[in-house]
């Protein structure tokens, strides 16, 4: 299907001038927050070479982020990691994509969120689209704006805790991340209720008993 405006120019052409993309990062880490962005391209400017962030390099990332920051209306939503163990992932997802919403400087005629799930008390109409960051160009922005930034968190993360690798592997289960749980323990950054920290949580508990 590829990257088109399709979804956006029908929500045009029904009277919606005001359409957000609204995408989400960090699921998958062992580390550090869920990140969503929101955003509401400028027909007029739209930068070029967007897609889904996890296509695009770091540098490509970088050099996108700046130019949506100014063309575009962007707003970030963030669920910590105490919400992500209270609530579960999918749930401080969901949160975070409201914040996101709720932090643009407009209220949205309507949202495209990408996934199968919608948060509840959303200010407009919304659709979900499935592998959306990859069909959608405001998903798509949405995607690259919450990555750069939740990976500049976790390389500010990497200085206060260093060992675990997250200024490249941004949290992720990657090898050196496991072993380094193992080897130099649980920080505050960690997400209690994944099961590789849970299990070492476990460990170092019956250990120590």
């Amino acid at each position: 299907m590829g990257l088109t405006m399709e979804l956006e120019e029908s929500l045009w052409a029904r009277g919606c001038t005001c359409v957000a993309g609204v995408d989400e990062v960090g699921r998958g880490p062992l580390a550090g927050p869920v990140v969503a962005a929101a955003v509401v391209l400028n027909r007029a400017s739209i930068p070029e070479g967007l897609n889904d962030s996890k296509k695009l390099t770091a540098k490509r990332r970088d050099l996108l982020t700046p130019l949506l920051r100014q063309s575009a209306q962007v707003g970030l939503g963030v669920a910590s990691v105490e919400e992500i163990d209270a609530l579960n992932i999918l749930q401080a997802s969901l949160l975070a994509m409201r914040r996101a919403v709720a932090d643009l400087p407009v209220v949205p005629d309507h949202l495209l969120i990408d996934g199968n799930r919608l948060p509840v008390d959303l200010p407009c109409p919304a659709t979900p689209v499935v592998s959306g960051d990859g069909r959608s160009p405001s998903i798509a922005a949405a995607s690259i704006v919450a990555k750069t930034w939740r990976d500049n968190v976790m390389k500010e993360a990497a200085t206060q805790f260093p060992g675990y690798g997250w200024e490249t592997n941004a949290g992720y289960p990657t090898k050196c991340h496991k072993s380094a749980l193992r080897d130099l323990g649980v920080t505050p950054y960690h997400r209690r209720s994944f099961a590789p920290v849970r299990d070492i949580l476990w460990q170092a508990k019956n250990t120590s008993d």
